[in-house]
This record gives structure tokens, C-alpha cells and sequence, in this order.
């Protein structure tokens, strides 16, 4: 009503106009001038109010926006309140959001509510409040309130939605889906439904219940002419049908559906599994059918009939003879499904020991006769080569090749061709079967092949995929797999000029840029991996999926400002998207589309839970404690933002991890990287230790221990802080902490649970600590990383120094022996590592990313715990008498210092060593020692082949290639990529010594100190 007399939230619209153009305009300035006026003028205005705020905090004025939002606020909930309209509510709503104070604009919105119960439009914003809130009990209550005063068909929707959401997400299931049946049937009766939307809710919600046959009424009723699509009603009929196991006439519902669609794959599935009567597609709880997520089937799973042979043979005869005259009436070369049900039918013989009578094999070469020039081919028929005995994989191989050089296609098939011959090739395992000779003459085929057909691409945009660029790919992956059997660094350095040769040609093949960045983090050229993973332009929901592939490795590098740019990132994406997505479960609301509500929810619950999500929060707090780790006055103020490392405990608990969901796309990794804590060539080489994805570890429960361990960290640094202040102090009062018994107490808890992380009782960790320092064990017999083992002897010793009963007493009253052990350890674990270090320039998966956490992290830690002894010890600032008895006592303590921070710096001192070793060769040089490992010496069995073909085809200036090929070809050269190579393993090196140089920097300040 107000829009209508021309007022907005009370005042005159032509007072508000101007204010809205100069925010919209993004003149925040003009429009707080402007709003200040208004509010001169109205300042009893909760409208003006509200103004006022939302342009204070688009200018980065949170407190005064808060303010001016709660007085606004107070004045719409007061007595006097005159007026209160959406507009002023809405106004509020939007600043609250961004404050996330989401309570006070519901509080707003349910004052209102109950001064004008039958508003709607207020009653539709307090609707909107409680989907942002999440409060599926509070939805379902307004929509019905809504539905109750007009008797609208969204209004009641919303309220199933809601309640189906409470099903899904929380319990009380069954009778909450039968209150949505009784509300949906009773406005069935008296209304009617007019939705397509309308109607697949009413039938999830009978699907759930397991009501298959009142659902077939329904939907073979009048309300089934609401679906539009005869084939989307044929299919929901097919599916209901055979969860009421009438498999008969599902089976003629699904052939309907593929006479009209013969290329729908599911469906044909579904019809063989109503024809033989196996469930094992369909799955009675099933959320897939009501979200609109579609539903997962896989071909191996196949169950043993419990049909007689006869009806067995005589149903897949049936359809053999469907599926024939499906081949018959398809007329496009394109459509694949007849052939590959085909090949479906006689698998599903075999898997039942039927004779086939060389069928199988016939199908699988009529399948390649027609389809093998796809790049889906051999995806295709995977699952299917698993029937196949070793002979019959020889044979299938052999007739491929036949028909390959049989065939008269066209160049761009017969291309395609063979790129499906080495692919199939690499499903039979011929990988690790062929010798070294016979896999480098592969690799040499597939880059000549590629070379000779890049005219076909001369003509094609430079974002359209090239022809055979798959072909470099699998010569990249063959040369890797022959540097992991030889150790000869120049199959490695071929792989990497094949992929950058592409890429010279294509800049946008993602596939080359994923495999560069992890071989550049394998030698150690970090730079130049951070450098193709930007180029990928990995954003938005991406950052979840795929960030896999570099933040591991960054984060374990001296680059601190790149690895938290990526983290920022990918947080500020995920906090937006949790933060945002309400407002598309509301949007879906208004437009009707209620199956993608529920998507909605969950995909944001799923995002919630994730496992990336919750180690980049955890590594984000530790990055900032590595990187102020000099300064305790810095360390301590970290800490306040996080609840003194309480908060990230909280997000660790037993339940949150189980609940955890792995959302990263490891399929697009490569094979000698399965996942981010595995890397085969790290590894010796044995003959069939690997099969690329088969050797897929199960990494699940190792990162959920690795969280719980990592979320640790800040807590027990705090805590090691603490206790070393208490072990000269007599008392402290942490925040949080009442007592030193508080603090000792806590420390020795989450030392205990640590220790569990590591997998290890911490009376066992604490022998396994001391054996390595007296040198009766080695770190080996730990069970995790190096780190972690000095990481927990680093909070044992605090844990041991403020201890009332030490595990490990002083000896002969001189220093507490932990020191000695932290100390011995910080020497061994680095002469271990520098003992066994090779060159970084020529051997990859060198220790260099162990050194840097040991240095920023286990070291840091250590460091901090030093400082804070000395800060008890040494006060700053007024001078403090000290009796003779308290300097006596603190003597011990103090030469244990003194020891600990001289070997802190003895040991970083061999790590600049040895880094100034490895910086030592001139950049020349270094490339010469590069270059020499694919320069040709005679010898057969040696690097060096394929970079002599890509230097030939580089320099042939080939005017068939079109201008902008060839000309990209010109650009390229090897040395131009080496001298990349060493620049970037130099940066790194450089990098990690400027951080040890601030390390000894630090420790040389607190050696005057002592």
C-alpha cells in the first residue's frame, strides 16, 4: 500500500530515488550524505534507519551499520510503531545477512508477523529468514499459515518441501511423510494440481512411503497429463512399476521408451533388469528418484538369476531380437546404444555360463568396426574387456589391428583409430608387460603420428581440441613409466617436452597442464607448476574439485604468499557459497522448481562437510602461525581470533569427521599420482606393482587421521607455550585456563590423542622418542613422517618441563633430559636427510618440501617454546629483583636453553649449506647437465628419440601447418623449457634459504638474550 500512495517504508519516494541511484551508482559517499539528510528529516524512520546502515556497511562500517540496524529495529518493535513494511524489513534483512546476524532480521520479521498476521508478503520474508537459517520446522509452519489464508498451490508445495527436507536431513520420517500426503491429496480433492513440479513431489512423497501402486494411479490419471515429455512419464511409470516388482510391464514401458530414445543408455538398462528381474538398478531408499540426481548403475553388478534357464535364454532372446531391430531402424552413425546393448546382452550370457559361441567377441569387433574412431570408445567398453581371458585379449588386439589397417576412413578416423588401439593397448595392461625398447618405440610412434597429422588442425580455432592430441598424452605417461623403471632423468625431461611442445601449439588443453604441474612439483620446479595451475583458471565450485592438485604441494613449500592466496580463495568461495546458498533454495522456492530446493540443500550440506573444506581451514590458521612465528607478541594475538586453537578442536570432533565427504575429482590425476599422498615414482619399480587407477590406495581413513592430527597442532602449541612459561613461573591464568594443572592437564590429553593420531600410545611414542635420540632406533620405526614425530617430542618436552611428576626426571639435577631429546632429534632427523639428499637439479622428489616443514613448522614450534622460558626467565621492561635461590633453580633450565637454541642453529646452518651447494652451478651449467641426459650417444635404449623428432618438426618451417601453427612452432625449443626448469628449482632454493637466514636471524637475537 505504501508503494502505492508513492511513499517507501513511510517516507516520500522522491526523498529515497536520489539515495538509491547514488548506491547503485556506487557513490556511497553522496548517498550516506543523502541519507543523513532524510534522516534529519524522518528520525523516527526505521526505513531511513535502515538506509543509513545498509550504505555504512558497503562501506566497511559493520559496527555503525549494527548500530543504526538495531535502533531501526527497536523502533519497528515498539509500541508506537505506526507503520511496518516489507521494504523496511527487507532492508533490514540484507543488512543483517551481511553482518550474519540472520537472528535479528528473523526476530524482525516475526514481530511483524504477529502485528499483521496475514500480511503474505511479510509472512513470505519470514519464510525466506527460516530457509536461510535452515529451520525446516519453522518453514513448514509459515507456508501452511500461508497456504491457510489464500489456499495457493506453492504456498502448500513449500510446506512439503519443507517437510521432506526434515525426512532427509533429521529423523521422524514416516508420519511426516504421511502429513505430507494427507495436506497434498486433501488439495488434491478440493484444487487439484496445475505443476509439473507439483506432481514429482506428490509422487516422491508415495515413493518413499513405498505406495509404487497408488503413485501408477496417480500418474496414469488425469493429473499425468501435466508431464510434458511422453518419454519422462514413460520412464517415472517404468521405475514405479518395478519397484512394484511388475517387472513385465515395466519391461514394456522401458522398450517404449527406447523405440523413441534408442540412445538412452539407463533405460536400456533397466529393461534388461525388468526382463531377467534384477533389482540390483533400483534401490528402495533411493534419494536420487526425488532430487533430481541421477542415479548410479554399473554394469558389473549383476546378480545370479533365479529364472530357469529356459525362461533366462528365452527373455535375453527377446531382447536380442528388441535391440536387432533397433540397429535396423537407427539411421544415425552416431548413436551407440543398440550396438553396446548388444554387448550388454552377451555379457550378461557369459556372466550366467551360457554358451555364446564367440558372440561376445563378435560384438565387441562389430562395436570397434563402427565406433572406434570415438574417443569414448574405449570407456565404452571397459567394463566389458573385464570378461575377456588373456587369450581372447590377444586375439581381440590382434583383429583390431587388422581392421585398423583395413580400413579406408578418413584421416581424422583413422587417426582416432589408432588412439583407441593404444588405449585399449593400456587396459590390457600392456603398460607393464612390454620391455623398455618396445614402450620408448611406442612413445616414438605416438608423437611421429601426431606430428605428421597436425595439418588437420590447421584450420580449427585454437580453443577447438586438435586432432590426436591425445597422442601426447599417452607418449608423456609412457616416457614417465619408463623413467620410474629406469631412474634415466631423460625419459623425465621428454615427457615434459612433449607436454609443453603441445601446449605450445594449444595453449587450453587442461589435460597437459595437469600433468606438467605435478612432473614440475616432482623436480622440484615448484615456480613453474603454480605458474600451469593458473592457467587452468580453476573458480568457483572448481576450487573444491580440483585445487588438489596444487595447495598440497604449496603448502609444503617456503612460498607462503601463493600457498595462502590459493587458500584465501578457495575459503572465500566456500564461506560465500555456504553464506549465499539460501538465497538459491529461496529462489527455487518462488520459480516453482521444488526438485531443485532439495538438490540445493544438499548439495550445500554437502560442500559443509567437506574434507577439503575443513584441512584448508585447519591449514589456513597454521600457515599464519608459520609465518609470524618469529614474534610471540604476534602468535599470541593469531590465537585470540581462533579461540586459543579451541575452535579448530571443535571442528574436528569424532562426529564431524565421520560425517566428512570427499568431493575432489582424482580421476583427472595422473597415474603415478593416484592421489595427493601418493606418488608411485617415489617408489621403487616392480613389474606389476601398479596398474594405474587399480593401485588406488584407500586414502580415506589416512586423511581423517591426518586432520584430527593437524587440527591439534594450534591447540598444543598454545598450550606448549603456556606450560613452557609455567615451568619458570610459578602460577599463570591462560585464557580459557584457570590454573597450571588446567593447562598441564589439557596438554597431556591432546599429546594422548596425538599421539593416537600417529598410531601410537603415547607411553609407546615417548620410547620411541627416546630410542632415536640415543640412537637405538631410527625414525623408520615411527609410523608417520618425521615431522610429526618432532612435532610431539617439541610438545612433550613442554608437557614434561611443567609437569608435578615428569615421565622423564633431570638428570643428576643438571638440565631435563627432554631437551636433550628434541635436540638430538632436530640433529638426526636433518643429517639423515642431508646424508641421503641428492641434487635437486637431477633427482626428482628430492627432500627439499621435508627440510621446509621441519624448518617453518616442527623448528618454529620448538623455537616459540624457547622464547616463552626465556620471556618467564628474562623479563622485559622494569627490572625485577630476583632472589639468589630463584636464579639457582633457574640455572639448569636456562643452559638447556642456551644447548637447545645452539643446535637449533648449528642445524640450520648445514640446511643453508647445503642449499648454497645446490645454488652453487651457474645457470649454464646447469642446463648443459640437464640437456646432456636426452642427448643421443649412440646407445639404442636411451633418452632422447622423441626430442630429437620434436626438434626436427620445430624447426621444418611446414607450410601445410597453416601460419598460426607453424608460427607457434618456431617459439618452441627445449632449452627455452630447461632454463625454466632451473630458474624455478632455483627460486625455491632461494626461498627456503632467505627463511632459514630469518631463522638464524631470530636465533642469534635470542642467543645475546641468554
Amino acid at each position: 500500500m505504501a508503494s502505492k500512495l508513492g511513499l517507501a517504508g513511510g517516507v516520500p519516494e522522491r526523498r529515497v530515488r536520489p539515495i538509491w541511484d547514488a548506491v547503485d551508482s556506487r557513490q556511497f559517499k553522496a548517498a550516506l550524505k543523502l541519507s543523513v539528510a532524510l534522516l534529519a528529516k524522518y528520525p523516527n524512520s526505521p526505513y531511513a534507519l535502515a538506509l543509513k546502515a545498509l550504505i555504512l556497511e558497503k562501506m566497511g562500517k559493520p559496527d555503525e551499520a549494527l548500530s543504526m540496524c538495531l535502533n531501526a529495529k527497536e523502533l519497528l518493535c515498539s509500541d508506537n510503531a505506526v507503520h511496518i513494511d516489507d521494504l523496511t524489513l527487507n532492508t533490514l534483512q540484507i543488512v543483517f545477512q551481511r553482518l550474519d546476524r540472520l537472528d535479528l532480521a528473523t526476530s524482525c520479521y516475526e514481530h511483524a508477523c504477529g502485528k499483521y498476521p496475514n500480511n503474505l508478503e511479510i509472512m513470505m520474508g519470514l519464510f525466506n529468514c527460516y530457509v536461510r537459517e535452515y529451520s525446516y520446522v519453522k518453514q513448514q509452519q509459515t507456508a501452511i499459515k500461508m497456504y491457510k489464508i489464500v489456499g495457493e498451490e506453492r504456498f502448500l508445495l513449500w510446506a512439503v518441501c519443507s517437510i521432506q527436507l526434515q525426512v532427509l536431513l533429521s529423523s521422524g520420517g514416516d508420519k511426516l511423510l504421511l502429513l505430507a500426503e494427507a495436506l497434498l491429496k486433501k488439495h488434491i480433492n478440493s484444487h487439484s494440481l496445475h505443476e509439473a513440479e507439483a506432481l514429482a513431489i506428490y509422487i516422491s512423497i508415495l515413493e518413499q512411503q513405498a505406495k509404487y501402486d497408488t503413485a501408477l494411479e496417480v500418474l496414469s490419471g488425469n493429473l499425468g497429463s501435466l508431464i510434458a515429455r511422453e518419454e519422462d512419464k514413460l520412464r517415472m511409470k517404468g521405475r514405479l512399476l518395478s519397484h512394484a516388482c511388475n517387472y513385465a510391464a515395466a519391461a514394456e514401458v522401458f522398450q517404449k521408451v527406447l523405440e523413441s530414445c534408442p540412445d538412452d543408455w539407463e533405460s536400456f538398462l533397466h529393461y534388461l533388469g525388468c526382463l531377467l528381474e534384477d533389482d540390483t538398478y533400483w534401490s528402495k531408499v533411493s534419494t536420487s528418484h526425488y532430487t533430481g540426481l541421477p542415479s548410479s548403475t554399473d554394469s558389473r553388478e549383476s546378480k545370479e538369476t533365479h529364472l530357469t534357464e529356459e525362461v533366462f535364454d528365452s527373455r535375453l532372446s527377446n531382447a536380442l531380437s528388441f535391440v536387432q531391430m533397433l540397429q535396423k531402424d537407427t539411421h544415425d552413425n552416431c548413436v551407440r546404444g543398440p550396438y553396446l546393448a548388444n554387448l550388454e546382452i552377451e555379457k550378461r550370457y557369459r556372466l550366467n555360463g551360457r554358451a555364446d559361441d564367440g558372440k561376445f567377441m563378435e560384438a565387441l569387433l562389430d562395436y570397434f568396426y563402427r565406433f572406434s574412431h570415438l574417443s569414448c570408445f574405449a570407456s565404452d567398453v571397459e567394463l566389458f574387456f573385464h570378461m575377456l581371458t588373456q587369450d581372447e585379449k590377444a586375439e581381440l588386439l590382434e583383429k583390431f589391428s587388422r581392421i585398423s589397417e583395413a580400413s579406408s576412413t578418413s584421416p581424422i578416423k583413422k587417426i582416432g583409430q589408432a588412439i583407441t588401439n593404444f588405449k585399449v593397448q593400456e587396459l590390457f595392461g600392456a603398460m607393464f608387460t612390454r620391455s623398455n625398447k618396445e614402450h620408448e618405440d611406442t612413445a616414438i610412434k605416438m608423437v611421429k603420428m601426431f606430428c605428421e597429422n597436425l595439418p588437420l588442425s590447421r584450420d580449427l580455432d585454437p580453443q577447438e581440441n586438435m586432432h590426436g592430441e591425445e597422442l601426447l598424452s599417452m607418449a608423456s605417461n609412457i616416457l614417465v613409466l619408463l623413467f620410474w623403471r629406469t631412474r634415466n632423468l631423460g625419459y623425465l625431461l621428454e615427457a615434459i617436452f612433449v607436454l609443453e611442445f603441445g601446449l605450445t601449439i594449444r595453449r587450453y588443453v587442461w589435460q597437459y597442464k595437469i600433468s606438467l604441474l605435478h612432473l614440475y612439483s616432482y623436480l622440484g620446479a615448484l615456480p613453474l607448476a603454480y605458474e600451469w595451475y593458473g592457467t587452468l583458471e580453476v573458480k568457483n565450485i572448481l576450487l573444491e574439485t580440483l585445487s588438489h592438485h596444487i595447495l598440497p604441494q604449496i603448502l609444503k613449500s617456503p612460498f607462503w604468499h601463493e600457498a595462502a592466496d590459493l587458500v584465501k580463495e578457495y575459503l572465500k568461495f566456500m564461506d560465500d557459497h555456504l553464506r549465499e546458498a539460501a538465497d538459491l533454495t529461496f529462489l527455487a522456492y518462488r520459480h516453482r522448481n521444488y526438485t531443485k530446493v532439495i538438490e540445493f540443500v544438499q548439495f550445500k550440506e554437502r560442500l559443509q562437510h567437506s574434507e577439503h573444506y575443513l584441512m584448508a581451514r585447519i591449514e589456513s590458521f597454521i600457515l599464519q602461525l608459520k609465518q609470524k612465528a618469529d614474534s610471540v607478541e604476534e602468535i599470541e594475538f593469531i590465537f585470540e581470533n581462533v579461540n586459543y586453537g579451541m575452535k579448530l578442536l571443535e571442528l574436528s570432533t569424532k562426529d564431524k569427521l565421520t560425517s566428512l565427504t570427499f568431493n575432489e575429482d582424482l580421476q583427472a590425476r595422473p597415474w603415478w599420482s593416484p592421489t595427493s599422498s601418493v606418488n608411485f615414482l617415489s617408489e621403487p619399480y616392480e613389474e606389476g606393482s601398479a596398474c594405474f587407477r587399480a593401485k588406488l590406495c584407500n586414502h580415506k581413513p589416512t586423511e581423517k587421521t591426518d586432520i584430527e592430527r593437524k587440527s591439534l597442532i594450534p591447540r598444543l602449541v598454545y598450550l606448549s607455550m603456556q606450560a613452557a612459561s609455567s615451568s619458570i613461573k610459578e602460577n599463570i591464568e591462560p585464557n580459557g585456563l584457570t590454573s597450571e594443572t588446567s593447562v598441564v592437564g589439557e596438554l597431556r590429553i591432546l599429546l594422548d590423542r596425538y599421539a593416537m593420531s600417529i598410531g601410537l600410545p603415547i607411553d609407546v611414542a615417548i620410547d620411541a622418542i627416546a630410542g632415536i635420540s640415543k640412537g637405538q632406533k631410527s625414525f623408520k620405526d615411527f609410523p608417520s613422517d618425521v615431522i610429526s614425530c618432532i612435532n610431539f617430542a617439541v610438545f612433550f618436552n613442554s608437557w614434561n618441563l611443567s609437569s608435578k611428576h615428569p615421565i622423564i626426571p633431570s638428570k643428576d639435577n643438571c638440565s631435563p633430559s627432554s631437551w636433550h631429546i628434541v635436540d638430538s632429534l632436530i640433529k638426526t632427523s636433518i643429517m639423515e636427510q642431508l646424508t641421503h639428499a641428492e641434487a635437486i637439479l637431477t633427482s626428482p622428489g628430492s627432500c627439499l618440501p621435508v627440510l621446509v616443514q621441519l624448518v617453518t613448522e616442527s623448528f618454529s614450534w620448538h623455537i616459540l617454546v624457547v622464547q616463552c622460558c626465556m620471556r618467564s626467565m628474562l623479563p622485559h621492561g622494569k627490572k625485577k629483583k630476583r632472589s639468589s635461590s630463584a636464579d639457582q633453580v633457574n640455572l639448569p633450565q636456562l643452559q638447556a636453553i642456551r644447548d637447545s637454541v645452539q643446535c637449533l642453529s648449528n642445524t640450520i646452518q648445514e640446511i643453508q649449506k647445503w642449499l648454497e651447494d645446490q645454488m652453487s652451478m651457474s645457470e649454464e651449467n646447469a642446463m648443459d647437465t640437464l640437456l646432456s641426459y636426452v642427448h643421443r650417444r649412440g646407445i639404442e635404449e636411451e633418452p632422447g628419440r622423441v626430442l630429437q623428432i620434436l626438434e626436427e618438426n620445430a624447426a621444418a618451417n611446414n607450410s601445410e601447418l597453416g601460419e598460426r601453427i607453424a608460427g607457434s612452432l618456431q617459439s618452441w625449443s627445449s632449452a627455452s623449457v630447461v632454463r625454466k626448469m632451473v630458474r624455478a628449482q632455483h627460486s625455491s632454493l632461494s626461498e627456503f634459504r632467505q627463511l632459514c637466514h630469518l631463522k638464524l636471524k631470530l636465533l642469534d637475537s635470542l642467543k645475546q638474550s641468554t
